[in-house]
């Protein structure tokens, strides 16, 4: 696995809404791998947390910022931060550091209010060995 380069997208969401980030470039053989997830609330003074995940899978992940699932394949980082008028929280964020997307990502904000996020990727030139399989675990679901 060589490395090849680095990219960042970022972004804001509205509540329950999640966006696509289109990675697939219709080869097999190259692959990213996220190494950093940073959100914040839209307004550092409205008092409202952000709770926010990625997924590789749309439609399969949380339900909710308050319900993180860590069992689950497609969920592959999960980010929380809060804030009130006169504070801003540290920022709680989570990375399977084992993720390996050759597809595209989907990322989430599972809360109420409006939320910004910025997801850091490293790029590497992989088999299509390595890629096939990372293609069945990033669409595994959970084993209950």
């Amino acid at each position: 696995m060589k490395k090849i380069g680095e990219y960042t997208v970022r972004g804001r969401l509205t509540a329950q809404e999640t966006a696509r980030i289109t990675l697939f470039d219709g080869r097999f053989d190259t692959a990213y791998k996220v190494i950093d997830f940073k959100i914040s609330p839209a307004s550092m003074t409205s008092g409202e947390d952000a709770f926010m995940y990625i997924a590789t899978k749309e439609g399969i992940g949380s339900v909710n910022g308050q319900t993180w699932d860590w069992s689950n394949n497609v969920e592959i980082a999960w980010a929380i931060q809060g804030s009130n008028s006169t504070n801003n929280f540290d920022q709680v964020k989570i990375i399977d550091l084992d993720n390996l997307i050759v597809e595209d990502l989907f990322v989430t904000n599972s809360n109420v209010g409006i939320a910004n996020y910025m997801i850091t990727m490293e790029k590497y030139d992989i088999t299509t060995a390595r890629g096939a399989l990372a293609m069945v675990r990033n669409n595994s679901q959970k084993v209950e």
